[in-house]
């Protein structure tokens, strides 16, 4: 085994064809779940077509912090290093529901759960250790508001531009982690799926049938949006490739205000206070 991948969301379409793409690459996965139930039929599902049998699965609620350290804290115990790990999972929430934390759920799932999980098990991560994001080409559209933390943003609810501000703050802690651990030899790197297929693009609305018939059979499969992960996860990077996007396998190029955002640095630093506010310190 070349060493463990911990894989978020990877009961989903996507995080289920990276699970089996990273344990074809001889690597033992993690795959960190909602649902324990589906996640084990997945897992049946990735033994049988690829053989791998380093597969486990463990549940997490990714909209309560308290269930992201109990994972947590059952991986630091085990003190297995940690190769790999793919930020994948996502949501797209159709009303306003606040967590136990005071957080609006979308913030939650899409961008503090990933920020607490990767800074937490950063001590068993080694030099040659990547960590991947899951963003989306709408962090572009992106708006960080005082309100961000716990109504996702300023006004009336709205699902999309919360989405999109979710993706803009994963991309900014992709930036400054990248900066953080650089000397550590991790790497730390985003990719942009592009539109897939999967769940979370329903709209729950009378339209959604004809969405189905005319507009899916021309968007990504989970495959085809799970490939550029799978390339940061596994394939071999030109030296010094950290803090970057990809999208379709390649790098992309962006625009300098979010190369060098004005956020970047103090979102990481309220992220840290509102979880030390609650209890959770590092």
């Amino acid at each position: 085994m070349k060493g463990r991948a911990v894989i978020t969301g990877a009961d989903g379409g996507m995080g289920f064809e990276i699970t089996k793409a990273v344990a074809q690459a001889g690597y033992e996965v993690v795959m960190l779940c909602l649902d324990q139930a589906a996640g084990e039929k997945r897992k049946e599902q990735a033994v049988r077509e690829t053989g791998c049998t380093q597969i486990s699965v463990r549940q997490v609620d990714l909209s309560r912090m308290a269930s992201v350290e109990a994972v947590v804290q059952t991986l630091l115990q085990e003190n297995v290093p940690i190769a790999l790990l793919m930020n994948n999972a996502g949501t797209m929430c159709t009303h306003f529901e606040q967590t136990p934390d005071g957080l609006e759920r979308t913030v939650a799932v899409n961008y503090v759960a990933p920020y607490l999980l990767t800074r937490r098990l950063l001590p068993l991560m080694h030099a040659g250790s990547r960590v991947v994001c899951m963003v989306s080409c709408t962090y572009a559209i992106g708006r960080l508001t005082p309100e961000f933390f716990t109504r996702g943003k300023k006004g009336a609810f709205w699902r999309i531009p919360i989405y999109s501000n979710t993706k803009l703050a994963l991309w900014l802690f992709v930036r400054e982690l990248a900066e953080r651990v650089r000397e550590r030899g991790i790497t730390v790197n985003a990719s942009d799926p592009g539109i897939v297929s999967t769940g979370i693009i329903r709209m729950d609305m009378w339209f959604d049938p004809l969405t189905d018939i005319f507009f899916r059979p021309f968007i990504r499969t989970p495959k085809q949006g799970a490939a550029t992960a799978v390339h940061l996860l596994v394939d071999e990077l030109p030296d010094g490739t950290t803090g970057q996007m990809f999208a379709s396998c390649h790098q992309r190029k962006l625009a300098p205000k979010y190369l060098a955002h004005p956020q970047m640095k103090p979102l990481w630093d309220e992220t840290e206070a509102f979880l030390g506010q609650r209890g959770i310190l590092f």
